[in-house]
This record gives structure tokens, C-alpha cells and sequence, in this order.
């Protein structure tokens, strides 16, 4: 676990003690993890280059060294601003709630799931929409939204293009589009089903 884990893991059980960070609710370090370095990749224009990872480390490594106090703030409000999108964006569906959504929508993914697996550029596709998002003020849930919605945009098209980069250039132009469309959106995006056992504990 890295430093910049370790701090935001503090910051949000300051924010919210009840979260179990290294138990039950490790879950939620990761995506707040992944948004983090989405959101810095994005900041610091660091997306879409090849040695995004390594740099983004190194801009850490030398903003902790050089002023660790305001790193540790820089966390702080980001982790705030975070768990207020969390908490509008996430939402559990318990038991049988919205199966029928739930079950259109994880029927696309399937289907699409095969394609998307053999896309070469699917990790630059992605990265595309994730800028999009966060540029649109979208910070939390990046990833699993960015590929979500790539996803079912792969899933629903039928059509064969002759050419890949064609494919490419419909989905990513189709894909930022309702991402754009999303961001202004208000209420949750991300839906996680918890099976009703889970509460009887």
C-alpha cells in the first residue's frame, strides 16, 4: 500500500468512521484510489501518455517531498468532495430492487463483455471518456463508468465496420457524448447488488 493509500484510507474514515476501510468496505478505498489517480492524471495532463503511471508517482513523490502538509489538504478536500459523490452516485439495490433494470443493463454487458475483451485500444478508449468525465466534474466511480458506458455502446451496436478504427471512432464520439449527457445528471450512476443475507449478519 502506498503512502498516497494510506492517506486517503485516514481521510475517509475521519470523514466517515463507519466505513470498515480494510474489511468489509475495502471496496470503497479502491474506487476512491482510482479516482484519485484519475482525477490527478487528468489535472496534471497526464492522460493518454505512455508512462502515465510512472510519472504521476514521480509529481507524488516530489509534492509530498517538497510540501507534505499541503498534499495531506489537497487529500483532505478531495476525499470530502468525494464521498458527497459517493453518496449521490452509489446507490445499493437490496434483494429484488429494480432486478428488471438491473438485469437489461447487466444483459448488455455480457454480450458486449466477448468484443470489448478483443478491442487493442480498449485502455486508450477508456482513458478518453474518464478525461471527459472528470473534466465535466464526474469524480467518483471514473473507471467503472468509463468502461460501463463503452461497454454498452459496444453491446448495442450490431453493425460490422469494415474498418477497426472506424469502430473505434463511433463508439468513443457515441461514448462521450452520453458521458457528457451523464455528468449533468442528477441522482445515482453506479448500482452495486447486495444480496439481503449480507444485512442479516
Amino acid at each position: 500500500m502506498n503512502f498516497i493509500e494510506v492517506l486517503l484510507s485516514e481521510k475517509l474514515k475521519s470523514k466517515n468512521p463507519l466505513l470498515d476501510i480494510f474489511g468489509s468496505d475495502r471496496k470503497v478505498l479502491q474506487i476512491a484510489s482510482q479516482d484519485l489517480t484519475n482525477y490527478l492524471k487528468v489535472h496534471w495532463d497526464l492522460i493518454g501518455k505512455e508512462a502515465s503511471e510512472c510519472e504521476l508517482v514521480d509529481k507524488l513523490e516530489e509534492f509530498h517531498n517538497e510540501d507534505p502538509n499541503e498534499l495531506e489538504e489537497f487529500i483532505n478536500l478531495w476525499t470530502g468532495m468525494w464521498l458527497k459523490k459517493w453518496k449521490e452516485r452509489v446507490k445499493l439495490l437490496i434483494g429484488k430492487e429494480k432486478t428488471k433494470r438491473w438485469n437489461k443493463v447487466t444483459k448488455i454487458l455480457k454480450k458486449a463483455e466477448p468484443t470489448w475483451r478483443k478491442l487493442p485500444n480498449r485502455k486508450e478508449m477508456q482513458e478518453v471518456i474518464v478525461l471527459k468525465l472528470v473534466r465535466n466534474g464526474e469524480i467518483c466511480g471514473t473507471s467503472i463508468l468509463a468502461e460501463n458506458l463503452l461497454k454498452m455502446e459496444v453491446g448495442r451496436h450490431k453493425r460490422n465496420y469494415l474498418k477497426e478504427e472506424e469502430r473505434t471512432l463511433n463508439v468513443v464520439n457515441n461514448t462521450l457524448r452520453k458521458a457528457k449527457e451523464l455528468t449533468r445528471s442528477k441522482g445515482p450512476l453506479i448500482f452495486v447488488k447486495v444480496d439481503k443475507s449480507y444485512y442479516q449478519l
